[in-house]
């Protein structure tokens, strides 16, 4: 069974299904494309889950990649070593499902240079797998890198009919952005490499190394800023978050659902990775301070997405909100608050998956996304707003849908912490401006389907509802059975 279960072949496989699609031997035919990408996603997805039926948080899965019997970079201590334990595991799955979402939905959302869209599109996968399961930090630090690539050409890339006029300026705004976190985070990494030689005499980048020696107070914290730069462009933190809404504006729709599902992730995974668990001292004299900046995010954003008039804008600054109550639960450095940001990440994931779905069919009927413009569209695609009110209602945070209980974890955790007392009053403070995104997703629904409207558009077709109802389902699966993912979080 060991050899069935293998961590390169789940990250690699996209990879090299990515370059048979840029090959030029492979047909152009825009069916057969679509059709292998979204073949291979749905056999990846199974195979995914069938190591997490299989999963055994005391042990594990490991691997390690030696190049004819050398490391990576020996002389250097740089091995191409992977190890999935329960949040990677997560992670995994989870990165798994979105991007079979997205390749469902790219079928109306992608009209042009498909073989091209479909290769960077499993690339992009490749590269998030890897980050999710590196074990050596200039691996990982590899896969971070690598991820720039397909993420730049789908943002700015000219794959829908009508693409947005300033689609490579946000895919540019993404990459400098993410280039400059990431010279800083390259920048601790070295410091961290560095100072465990010193200490140890023994050159080593594994994440085990490193967390099994000490390092001095003052040159942890400096690390440590490095790392909540890097991490805090792409998770974002304000003010380091105004790439987001463009990109997300932007965007094609599929490209849309995997930022928001997946892409800022990567930042909430990297402060867990390192700064929680390599750096906690310094993490533990940092996280009431993140914790403030946490509800700046929960609060500014939220005031921010209900003075918007696009749609999909709306949903972008719902998701930079979101990601400060993951923040917030990893301030409160518990096993609890660990729990709440892991199930969090999991429920936004399906909820701005939905979000973005539905702006993209109400762009592709309506031919606008302004709200000031739609309205009554419920009355000739009552499907579309069935599954839109229940979405909406699951991102407010209403009892039996996933949302609602990792906001119950957050807020308990961080009243639980033992951090400080600035964590504690951040959560008071939290709790209730959750409302405010009662606010604007309501304003999203009310303005988009509510109203008196003359004109008659197709409602869902059969794989948008397959899309929207494999979602709803997540939803109301875990937030029923939340155990399915706490259990896993060790």
């Amino acid at each position: 069974m060991d050899r069935l279960l293998s961590i390169p072949f789940l990250i690699f496989l996209p990879m090299l299904a990515s370059f048979i699609l840029m090959s030029p031997f492979f047909t152009r035919n825009e069916i057969v494309v679509r059709r292998f990408t979204k073949g291979f996603c749905v056999f990846h997805f199974i195979y995914a889950v069938f190591m997490l039926a299989f999963f055994d948080s005391a042990n594990p899965y490991l691997s390690k990649i030696s190049f004819f019997g050398l490391d990576w970079i020996q002389s250097m201590g740089v091995t191409f070593s992977f190890k999935l334990d329960g949040v990677g595991m997560i992670l995994t799955v989870l990165t798994s499902f979105i991007f079979l979402i997205a390749s469902i939905s790219s079928k109306l959302n992608i009209r042009k240079n498909h073989k091209f869209y479909y290769s960077m599109l499993l690339l992009l996968m490749s590269s998030i797998l890897g980050i999710f399961a590196a074990s050596d930090m200039f691996v990982f630090f590899m896969f971070w890198e690598l991820e720039l690539i397909p993420a730049y050409f789908l943002i700015g890339g000219d794959f829908s009919a009508e693409p947005h006029p300033e689609a490579k300026k946000s895919a540019v705004k993404f990459v400098l952005f993410t280039f400059l976190g990431s010279m800083i985070m390259l920048l601790g990494m070295l410091l961290l490499h560095y100072y465990n030689y010193v200490m140890t005499g023994v050159l080593s980048a594994s994440f085990a190394d490193i967390f099994a020696n000490p390092i001095p107070h003052q040159i942890q914290m400096l690390i440590a800023i490095c790392f909540l730069i890097g991490f805090g462009v792409k998770l974002p933190i304000i003010p380091l978050h105004t790439w987001l809404p463009d990109a997300h504006t932007n965007a094609p729709t599929p490209v849309s659902i995997i930022l928001a599902g997946i892409l800022l992730k990567t930042g909430a995974y990297g402060i867990f990775r390192f700064n929680y668990e390599i750096l906690r001292d310094s993490f533990a004299v940092i996280a009431p301070i993140l914790a403030v900046f946490a509800l700046v995010n929960i609060i500014y954003t939220a005031f921010v997405a209900y003075s918007q008039t696009d749609i999909k804008r709306i949903v972008a600054y719902s998701s930079i909100s979101n990601m400060g109550l993951i923040l917030l639960g990893l301030c409160a450095m518990n096993q609890i608050g660990l729990s709440a940001s892991v199930f969090h990440m999991v429920a936004h994931a399906l909820v701005t998956a939905g979000l973005f779905m539905i702006c993209g069919i109400v762009y592709l009927r309506c031919k606008t996304r302004d709200i000031n413009v739609l309205g009554g569209i419920a009355k000739s695609m009552p499907r579309l707003f069935g599954f839109a009110t229940l979405i909406v209602l699951a991102s407010i945070g209403v009892p039996l849908f996933a949302p609602f209980i990792s906001e119950i974890l957050t807020m308990m955790s961080a009243l639980f912490s033992d951090v400080s007392l600035t964590l504690k009053l951040s959560s008071v403070f939290a709790l209730p401006l959750l409302i405010l995104s009662s606010c604007y997703m309501l304003k999203f629904l009310h303005s988009a389907f509510f109203g008196e409207s003359e004109a008659d558009y197709r409602d869902i077709s059969v794989h948008e509802f397959i899309v929207l109802a494999s979602i709803t389902a997540g939803l109301v699966i875990f937030g029923i059975f939340p155990s399915v993912i706490l259990n896993g979080v060790s």
